[in-house]
C-alpha cells in the first residue's frame, strides 16, 4: 500500500467519509436533525428565505436539448429577489465553461462560476490527501482530466505512472483498455475515487449505463471499494457550499436517491420539483431519508411561499383545503376542508401562473401569499401514508374517491 504525504493510507478500501461539514447521521437512512419537518412549508417565497439554490440540471433546469418550461424565467426572477444560484451536477464529463455554455444557450442565466460538477468535488477531495504534484490516473472525460490538473496534481492515463490514485468518472468514448489501467493500478495499491454511483445516465433513447455501471466492472476486478463523492455523499455537498460561499442553502431537484438524501444527510432543506424523474407514487412511497421540506411542480416553486403540510395527533394531515388519513383497512382516504372548498367540495381551482404571465406577474415581487399551487392534497396525502408507514401501518390502498390533482396515484405497497 501507499501512503499519502499525512501518511494516511491509500489503496482499495474506502476511507473515512470526505467533504463532512456537518456531523454525520447514525446511518444512511438516518435525517440529520437540523433538516427540519418533511413538508413543513415556508412562510416566505424561497427566494427570499434562501442565499443559494443549489440546483440539479438534468430534470430541473433542462430536459435534453431544451430547458424545463418556466425555469429561465423562475431562476431569473428569483435572482432578482436576490437568491444566487449554483448549478450542480453529477456528470463529470463536462469542464464547467461547456455546462454554463449549454445553459445559457437554453436561455438560462449561467457563468462558469456557478457551475459545481462532480469532477470538481473529486479532484478537491484528491488534492486534500495527496502531496502536490501527485500523480492520478484519470478513467473518465474532459472535465475530470481538467479539474485534477487544477487542484495541482498530475492526470496520467498509464497504470505504468504509479499513480497515488485512481479517479473514475462518467465517459461515454471509455474504452476496455482504460478501464483495464485503472483496476491495475488499483489493485497495484492507489486510492480508489469515483465521481459518482449513478448507474444509469438519461439519453434520447432511454436509460443507459452510468458511472456507477462503469464503476462496478473495476469493481469486479479488483475486490476494491471507491470513495464515492458525487450526490448524495457530503464530499459533493461541501464542494458546493464551498463553491458558492453558501450560508443557507436550499437542494433543488428532481430524484430523491440524490437531490434529497444529500439535502437530508447534510441538514439542508430540499425542493423537490416534478419535471423531473419523480413521479407523485414514488413520493408517496418515500422513506425518511428521502422526504422533502418543500415541493413544487417546477422551479416557480422558489417564488412563491409554501403551505405546511401538518400532522394532527391522532394521524390526520393537512395542507390548505385538504386532509387525508390512512384508515383501518390501510386506505388513503382525501377529505375537503370546511370554507376551503368550493362549490362541488373541492378547493377552489389552484391560483397559478397564467400562459401569458410571467413568474413575477404571477406572484409579484412583494411578500406573497401560499395559496393552493394544486399540490395541497398530494403533500397531505404524503404526509399521511408516511406517519402510518413509520407507525408500521403501510398505506395499501387508495379510495376511489380523491382529488384530480391526486388520480395517478398508485399505492406504495400496490
Amino acid at each position: 500500500m501507499r501512503a499519502t504525504a499525512a501518511g494516511e493510507q491509500v489503496g482499495g478500501r474506502k476511507p473515512a467519509s470526505a467533504g463532512e461539514e456537518k456531523p454525520a447521521p447514525a446511518g444512511p437512512g438516518a435525517v440529520h436533525p437540523a433538516y427540519g419537518p418533511p413538508l413543513g412549508g415556508s412562510a416566505v417565497a424561497p427566494a427570499e428565505r434562501f442565499d443559494v439554490a443549489l440546483l440539479d440540471l438534468d430534470g430541473v433546469v433542462y430536459r435534453g436539448d431544451g430547458a424545463v418550461p418556466h425555469a429561465a424565467d423562475a431562476i431569473a426572477a428569483a435572482g432578482r429577489r436576490g437568491l444566487r444560484v449554483g448549478y450542480v451536477t453529477n456528470n463529470a464529463l463536462r469542464i464547467p465553461e461547456a455546462v454554463a455554455a449549454r445553459l445559457t444557450g437554453f436561455g438560462v442565466p449561467a457563468r462558469p462560476e456557478e457551475v459545481i460538477t462532480s469532477a470538481q468535488a473529486a479532484a478537491h477531495v484528491l488534492a486534500e490527501r495527496l502531496p502536490p504534484g501527485a500523480a492520478v490516473l484519470v478513467a473518465g472525460g474532459e472535465g475530470l482530466w481538467a479539474a485534477v490538473a487544477a487542484e495541482g496534481l498530475t492526470p496520467v492515463a498509464s497504470a505504468d505512472a504509479a499513480p497515488l490514485a485512481v479517479v473514475q468518472g462518467f465517459d461515454p468514448e471509455i474504452t476496455y483498455g482504460r478501464l483495464a489501467e485503472a483496476a491495475l493500478a488499483v489493485r497495484a495499491g492507489a486510492w480508489w475515487v469515483a465521481s459518482n454511483a449513478d448507474l444509469t445516465v438519461p439519453t434520447e433513447r432511454g436509460l443507459a449505463p452510468g458511472n456507477g455501471s462503469l464503476v462496478a466492472m473495476v469493481r469486479a476486478a479488483t475486490g476494491a471499494e471507491p470513495l464515492v463523492t458525487g450526490k448524495p455523499e457530503p464530499a459533493m455537498h461541501a464542494e458546493s457550499v464551498r463553491r458558492t460561499q453558501a450560508r443557507e442553502p436550499v437542494v433543488v431537484g428532481d430524484r430523491l436517491d440524490t437531490d434529497v438524501e444529500a439535502g437530508a444527510r447534510s441538514g439542508t432543506p430540499t425542493l423537490l420539483v416534478l419535471t423531473g424523474v419523480t413521479t407523485g407514487s414514488e413520493l408517496l412511497a418515500a422513506g425518511p431519508a428521502h422526504r422533502p421540506t418543500l415541493l413544487a411542480a417546477d422551479l416557480r416553486g422558489l417564488l412563491r411561499p409554501h403551505p405546511p403540510a401538518r400532522l394532527a395527533p391522532d394521524g390526520r394531515a393537512r395542507c390548505g383545503g385538504w386532509e387525508c388519513h390512512v384508515d383501518d383497512a390501510g386506505v388513503l382516504r382525501w377529505r375537503a376542508r370546511g370554507a376551503d372548498a368550493g362549490a362541488g367540495g373541492e378547493p377552489g381551482d389552484p391560483r397559478d401562473v397564467a400562459p401569458d404571465q410571467t413568474p413575477d406577474e404571477a406572484v409579484g415581487e412583494a411578500p406573497d401569499r401560499a395559496v393552493d399551487d394544486g399540490l395541497d392534497a398530494l403533500r397531505a396525502a404524503c404526509l399521511a401514508a408516511w406517519a402510518a408507514a413509520d407507525a408500521g401501518r403501510p398505506t395499501r390502498g387508495l379510495a376511489a374517491d380523491r382529488p384530480h390533482a391526486c388520480a395517478d396515484l398508485a399505492a406504495p405497497s400496490a
